[in-house]
């Protein structure tokens, strides 16, 4: 845990829940209830001279209400008590960003909280997605009568190949069975692209004429 937090957040979140009472009380004594003043003040304070007391008087007074808020929010209370950790984390090490012109503490503090509620949430759907898609790493092995029919199919493609003419019967083998595109057909053999499209359209026609006949 950070050095930075001692005395302010160790004294208040290792204290047992019987005696945290008392401690905030003790914290707080200089006033129960700061108002908006006496919250820029502490923020200030902090920003400016890293003031841990100033800082336990903010963890003492906004970490309950900001943990209260996530847990109104839908969070389950050990999210939402790390969450508001992080939010007073957050304060202590931007307290500079700070403005009192454009908002109050309250107001900068529940924004922050909102923020990572906002970040948690959509962290969570992702890991929720992620385990929800069904991860398919068996790869299932054709059947003795699948591959037969597959060796019986390309045996008579590879038998029609024959009756095709040798510029055609090239482009076919390029195309289908070496599974290259018409551009590096094209490249390969010194054609036009124009030209190794016209003869595989071709070479299809006449494949798909010889087939059927054997059916």
């Amino acid at each position: 845990m950070n050095a930075f937090l001692e005395p302010a957040r160790s004294e208040i979140a290792n204290t047992s829940p019987s005696r945290r009472g008392a401690l905030v009380t003790r914290l707080m004594q200089d006033g129960a209830t700061p108002d908006g003043g006496e919250l820029s003040d502490l923020i200030r304070r902090v920003a400016d001279d890293q003031d841990r007391h100033a800082y336990a008087r903010l963890y003492s007074y906004f970490a309950p209400r900001v943990t209260s808020f996530l847990r109104k929010s839908g969070l389950p209370a050990n999210a939402a008590e790390e969450i508001a950790q992080e939010v007073m984390l957050v304060v202590w090490r931007k307290a500079s960003y700070f403005d009192p012109e454009k908002a109050g503490v309250a107001t900068w503090i529940f924004t922050i909280a909102r923020n990572l509620r906002i970040d948690h949430s959509r962290r969570s759907r992702v890991a929720t997605a992620a385990e929800a898609t069904p991860v398919d790493n068996e790869e299932v092995a054709p059947s003795g009568e699948v591959l037969l029919l597959v060796a019986e199919r390309e045996a008579s493609v590879r038998a029609a190949l024959g009756s095709l003419s040798e510029e055609q019967a090239a482009i076919v083998r390029l195309s289908f069975f070496s599974d290259k595109a018409h551009s590096e057909i094209a490249q390969e053999l010194s054609l036009p692209l124009g030209t190794v499209k016209s003869r595989v359209r071709l070479a299809l026609g006449r494949l798909r004429t010889l087939l059927e006949g054997q059916s």
